[in-house]
């Protein structure tokens, strides 16, 4: 489009938006620690005021000092109208929530596979094997477990792993908040696409207040001399902009090679979340259930065919103290699993702050303060206050603890759907970014 629009002085100055693409992929990937996107936006801007102060002033010569008069002065200036401080409202909203949700997203397989490595304790198989063989030895192969003495059992075993599902249910709902948001205000999409569009709108602001701008840069920096080279007949029209984009329709907006745009993936990963609640406090009732277990009186109680007379004991680790068929030592909780409690509660916290536009910055260096450096409007100005509604209200972001580094890396089918998930939104936000590079 940049081409079309603007042709060779395009091509001229292509270094400049080749580098601002390349730098909000970067940010996409790593983050605040890769860029700092308030310092490379208002960079991107001072240059390009540069490169467009020139050509609209080919009459006049300008040496480095004068240009950086001309860059420090372009907040004041305001060449570009207020799309500067829009886009870099909407682009760091929009990327700390899609980051985020994909690291979310990748989180859940990396728990599955850490929880999946906790072994059985001894109890635990002597209780299933007692369970599931002993009928056998009466000569009743067919008899079945009752299902209350089948959850007694399986909920003595995976105590620890349900003590999982008041983190879990956090998380989840964290994720599918975030998710929410990349439907609606915060969606990746509708930044991306139209961004190009947005750039071209703000050299068109600059050209045609060109003359005012120019003014005000006389007034402070001083009157430039007059250009030897330049050639009188070379009119303001043949210097100046005069292309423009076609208006952009959010109804067009680009879709993945299997004709699925973000909007729907999001939704259709969102639906899945919310499916996998409750997924640990649950495992004993999928475990017995169908045909592993018999239903009614006709069915193996841990010692004879008849009724299973104990009461069903509630999930967790406490609720084991009392458990009639599994030995249960309460007072020693997995550390695995107790390791994961505590990821998904970093995990969390990471997901609210981006629900609210916030970053919490990934501290990697043991030797760094530990306080997490939080962007998000990147205002905190009154006026910011009065337009807060010109895109969305938010609520004010609140104070965050510090969250570590979640490096990414189930057995079942749903957790490798999951996975698929999570490197399908970020291939599709990459590849978002690649038609800009070009």
């Amino acid at each position: 489009m940049f081409v079309r629009t603007y042709g060779m002085m395009y091509v001229q100055n292509a270094e400049l938006f080749k580098n601002f693409f390349e730098a909000l992929t970067r940010y996409y990937v790593s983050g605040g620690a890769a860029v700092n996107l308030d310092s490379m936006l208002s960079d991107f801007w001072a240059d390009l005021l540069e490169r467009m102060f020139r050509l609209v002033n080919v009459q006049y010569e300008f040496d480095d000092a004068y240009m950086e008069c001309v860059s420090r002065h372009t907040e004041q200036l305001q060449p570009f109208g207020d799309l500067p401080r829009k886009l870099g409202i909407q682009l760091k909203r929009s990327f700390i929530a899609a980051r985020t949700f994909v690291r979310g997203l990748a989180l859940m397989p990396e728990v599955f596979n850490k929880v999946s490595t906790v072994s059985a304790s001894p109890s635990c198989v002597r209780a299933a094997m007692k369970m599931l063989y002993c009928p056998y030895c009466s000569g009743q192969v067919a008899l079945k477990p009752c299902e209350n003495y089948c959850l007694n059992v399986m909920r003595g075993c995976l105590a620890n792993q349900a003590d999982l599902d008041t983190e879990w249910n956090n998380f989840l709902d964290a994720m599918i908040g975030l998710a929410e948001r990349l439907e609606g205000p915060f969606n990746f999409e509708s930044v991306m696409d139209p961004i190009d569009v947005k750039i071209s709108e703000a050299i068109m602001n600059m050209q045609e207040n060109s003359m005012q701008v120019s003014q005000k840069v006389f007034q402070g920096c001083g009157q430039p001399k007059p250009s030897m080279a330049f050639r009188s007949r070379r009119s303001v029209k043949e210097t100046g902009f005069t292309g423009r984009f076609r208006p952009y329709s959010p109804d067009a907006r680009p879709t993945t090679a299997a004709g699925t745009s973000l909007d729907r993936l999001t939704n259709d990963v969102r639906k899945k979340l919310k499916q996998a609640k409750k997924f640990w406090s649950t495992l004993p009732e999928t475990v017995c259930e169908g045909e592993r277990i018999a239903p009614g009186d006709d069915c193996w109680n841990g010692t004879a065919k008849s009724r299973y007379e104990s009461v069903v004991i509630g999930n967790g680790l406490a609720n084991q103290v009392s458990n009639p068929d599994v030995d249960v030592d309460i007072t020693k909780p997995d550390i695995v699993i107790r390791s994961q409690i505590a990821v998904l509660k970093e995990m969390t916290s990471w997901l609210k702050a981006a629900h609210s536009g916030n970053d919490i910055s990934i501290d990697n260096d043991e030797d760094s303060s530990g306080e997490g450096e939080e962007s998000g409007s990147g205002c905190d100005s009154a006026p910011c206050e009065t337009d807060r509604d010109i895109y969305f209200s938010t609520p004010p972001p609140p104070v965050q603890p510090k969250v570590n580094q979640v490096h990414s890396s189930g057995s079942s089918a749903g957790v490798a759907s999951r996975g698929s998930a999570a490197l399908a939104l970020c291939g599709l936000a990459l590849a978002l970014l690649a038609p800009h590079l070009r």
